[in-house]
Order: C-alpha cells, then sequence, then structure tokens
C-alpha cells in the first residue's frame, strides 16, 4: 500500500469513529429530549388536574372511582343499565355494519367502474346516492331511518330493535364513502393491467375479480382501516334513538348518579376498541411504504 493511500486511509477512519460518536450522541440527545416532553407533559396535566380552581370538582364528577364502577356493572334498584352489557352492542352494531358496508360499498364502486350501456341509470343512482349520503351528517341519517321506518308502519320493518336501525343508518351513511375509497383503490391500478387482462381474453367480470380488485383492495386497507375505526366511535351515536349503548348507559348513570365517571368509563372503552386497529393501521401503512421504497 502506498505512503498516500496509508494517509487517506488514516484520515478515514477518525471519519467513520467521528460519525458513529455523532450518531450515539445525537441518538441520547433525542432520548434526553423525548423524556423531558413526557416529563413536561406530565407534570402540566398534574398541576391541571391538582392546582386548578375547579380541580377538586372536576375530580369528584370525572373521577369517582366508586361511581365509575356502579355505571360499569348497573344497579337495577336506581335504574342504572350496566354499561358492561350495553359495551356488546356497540360491537355487534359495529361487526354487522361493517360487513354490510364492503358488501354495499363494493356494489356501489362496482357500479360506478363498470362501462355497461345496461348500467348506466345505476351508475347515475348511486351516483347520486354517493353524493347525498357524504352530504349528510351521520347523525342526521341515524334520526331519519330511526324515526322515519317505524313512521311508514310496514308489518316487519318498522317494529324492528332502535339498534337495528342504527345499523341500517350506519350502513347507507358509511357505504358511500367506503365506495368513494375502493373506487379510487381501482382506479390507482395501472391501465396496462386491465388491457393486459382484457388482451388474454378476460371478461370485464373475470378482470375485476382476479386482476383489478386484489391489487386495489391492498391499496385501500389502511384507508378502510380509519373509516371503520371511525365506525366503531359512531355507534355511539345511535344514543341518539334511545338505544341502550355504552353511551346510552353512561348518560343514564350520569342522570342517577349526578356524576360523569360513566362518561369516562365508555371513553376509556372506546379506546381499548379503537387504539389497537389504529396501531394495526399504521403498521400496515408502514409496511407499504418500505415495500414501495423497495420496489423503486
Amino acid at each position: 500500500m502506498s505512503l498516500d493511500a496509508d494517509t487517506e486511509l488514516s484520515g478515514e477512519v477518525p471519519r467513520l469513529f467521528g460519525s458513529k460518536r455523532s450518531q450515539l450522541f445525537a441518538g441520547r440527545r433525542g432520548i434526553v429530549a423525548s423524556s423531558m416532553s413526557i416529563i413536561v407533559v406530565v407534570v402540566a396535566l398534574a398541576l391541571i388536574l391538582f392546582r386548578a380552581p375547579g380541580a377538586a370538582a372536576f375530580r369528584s364528577y370525572f373521577m369517582n372511582f366508586h361511581d365509575m364502577w356502579i355505571s360499569w356493572v348497573g344497579d337495577p334498584k336506581a335504574g342504572i343499565s350496566a354499561m358492561r352489557d350495553a359495551l356488546f352492542t356497540n360491537i355487534w352494531m359495529f361487526m354487522i355494519a361493517e360487513v354490510l358496508i364492503l358488501f354495499f360499498g363494493l356494489s356501489l364502486a362496482w357500479i360506478r367502474f363498470s362501462q355497461s350501456p345496461v348500467l348506466l341509470p345505476f351508475r347515475i343512482l348511486a351516483t347520486v346516492y354517493s353524493d347525498i349520503m357524504r352530504g349528510i351528517p351521520i347523525i342526521l341519517v341515524i334520526a331519519i331511518v330511526g324515526e322515519g321506518l317505524p313512521a311508514l308502519q310496514l308489518p316487519f320493518v318498522s317494529k324492528l330493535p332502535l339498534a337495528v336501525y342504527g345499523v341500517v343508518a350506519l350502513t347507507l351513511g358509511y357505504s358511500a364513502y367506503v365506495s368513494e375509497v375502493l373506487r379510487a383503490g381501482i382506479y390507482s391500478v395501472p391501465n396496462g393491467q386491465l388491457l393486459a387482462a382484457r388482451s388474454l381474453g378476460l371478461t370485464h367480470r373475470s378482470t375485476m375479480r382476479r386482476v383489478i380488485l386484489p391489487q386495489a383492495v391492498r391499496t385501500v386497507i389502511p384507508p378502510l382501516l380509519n373509516d371503520f375505526i371511525s365506525l366503531q366511535k359512531d355507534t355511539a351515536l345511535v344514543s341518539a334513538l334511545g338505544a341502550i349503548e355504552i353511551f346510552q348507559a353512561a348518560q343514564i348513570s350520569q342522570g342517577a348518579l349526578f356524576n360523569g365517571g360513566g362518561l369516562v368509563v365508555a371513553s376509556i372503552f372506546f379506546i381499548v376498541l379503537t387504539v389497537p386497529m389504529t396501531r394495526f393501521t399504521d403498521y400496515l401503512m408502514a409496511r407499504d411504504r418500505t415495500r414501495r421504497l423497495a420496489n423503486s
């Protein structure tokens, strides 16, 4: 090895070690900064909860653990519905509505993507339906469905439980949003995929089922999960019809106990239900980004 090479190598080694030392220092500095930030936030929250002028009244109203427990287990003698039972109403409403929304949302997206002249009236209806449902707040959809269907006095439809009307309203409202998400995923598939499938002799239906939709669904899974996170929370809006779900049960306990602990319990369990879905969505988004970067 020449003298110049030795000199160049001797100069490169300190730079490499210096870079590692800089990275280590930056990492430690980041940990210290993050720790200090957490401490500041915790101290600020503690000061608000314990030093604010109304802190004692706030803690008594929202953080009374005895009343929170009564709200959770219920008290039939006091007319307090058990929130633990009402929670299952939210869960089954969400699960049934999710399946129905996926079916109707996919149907709407399929119709709007189709090019058959026979389906032209249905494409117009699907477009009008999507525009209308996305323009009406979901709470109004719930009120219209929950009060309108019983008013029709139909033999079967007008005598369903209030929670069922809530599922119907959520399905009608969210199907419009989900259809737009799926339609965006369909249009994100390169047009060459469609042309290649048609050149192989596949029908439009086979092309959609075997080529377009599998790629589109993989693309729109994160935004779909975000919609379903919102759906899980919006099951609480069914309380506007008087259905005994967890938010309605919390309001009943609030009126009976003159305490807002039930509202805190309801909030905690909505967090327990939605945070895992949120983290899973973030994981899918990060994995998809890594895959795209690796392929670029």
